[in-house]
């Protein structure tokens, strides 16, 4: 495998981490400098929600298998798909994830775990109908490509606060109590949560697009094949359209860990956590051209 650091992603981590960081800094003053009995009701309504943020993060593969209906499944059950993730976890040099598969006709997949090794690799039924071996090695690939780059934990941390902050805005108001003489700090720590939430999903939103460019680069370095990718992508692009809605893009804000996104409308595409599949497709063929 011709696999390179990939110091754009790198950058962009950091910078995303540091700028994130520095946004939260300012929060947790804010909050500090309004403690008052309001504001203090918010603030431990944040920790106990940063608790349970933290149990998500170590037991994240777990839960979102859960969240999505997806059963791991045994080298019995299916053998090609438990061959290819280990054969591609081999040339990726990765520990073999956990084996999961959803009994859904959206063609999807997506990987999930906190780390290299805890991490789990599912896919559809609907994909592995769609896909030929070529094409499916490259979606697999892609979501291994997500493992290497630790683009699950880096994803987790930096929605941590970003997370809080959004239901502060949320629930704040039930947890200030308005009522009391002191509302006006738990006013301006709503806003204030309501701006960091919005700047933190900017951010998120950025580094999440270009993460799939990564992926779909590393994919092509397991596989030495960014045609199969290519191709499979062009697939699943066209299959995504004929899905009813409700199926699963009820499940659209699980769209960060999906290789192909469920649209929700302008917004949601608006503010995508993918770039545009041609886009992807593009880079992909200049792989190839290499």
């Amino acid at each position: 495998m011709d696999w390179q650091a990939d110091w754009g992603l790198r950058f962009r981590m950091f910078l995303t981490m540091f700028l994130l960081f520095a946004l939260y800094i300012v929060f947790a003053g804010v909050l500090t400098l309004y403690f008052t009995e309001g504001a203090g009701s918010i603030l431990i309504f944040g920790l106990l929600f940063g608790g349970m943020s933290l149990v998500q993060y170590y037991f994240s593969d777990t839960l979102t298998l859960r969240t999505m209906g997806a059963k791991a499944v045994t080298a019995d059950e299916y053998p090609q798909l438990h061959g290819s993730v280990e054969r591609l976890s081999q040339q990726a040099d990765l520990p073999k994830p956990k084996v999961a598969v959803i009994d859904s006709n959206v063609p999807n997949a997506f990987a999930t775990g906190r780390n290299q090794k805890n991490a789990a690799v599912a896919v559809t039924t609907g994909l592995m109908n769609t896909l030929n071996r070529e094409e499916l090695d490259g979606v697999i690939a892609h979501e291994l490509a997500h493992v290497k780059n630790r683009d699950m934990m880096v994803m987790t941390i930096a929605s941590f606060l970003s997370t809080i902050a959004f239901m502060i805005v949320r629930w704040g108001a039930l947890f200030g109590g308005g009522r009391n003489r002191q509302g006006g700090g738990v006013v301006v720590a709503i806003l204030v949560s309501l701006v960091v939430w919005i700047i933190s999903y900017i951010l998120i939103r950025a580094l999440s697009r270009y993460r799939e460019y990564a992926a779909d680069r590393g994919a092509a370095a397991i596989t030495g094949n960014p045609a199969a990718l290519a191709s499979a992508l062009m697939k699943i692009s066209g299959r995504m359209d004929k899905v009813p809605k409700n199926d699963m893009r009820e499940e659209a804000e699980m769209n960060a860990f999906f290789i192909i996104p469920i649209k929700s409308g302008i917004v949601g595409q608006l503010f995508s956590t993918h770039p545009p599949t041609e886009k992807r497709i593009e880079q992909l063929r200049d792989l190839e051209r290499l």
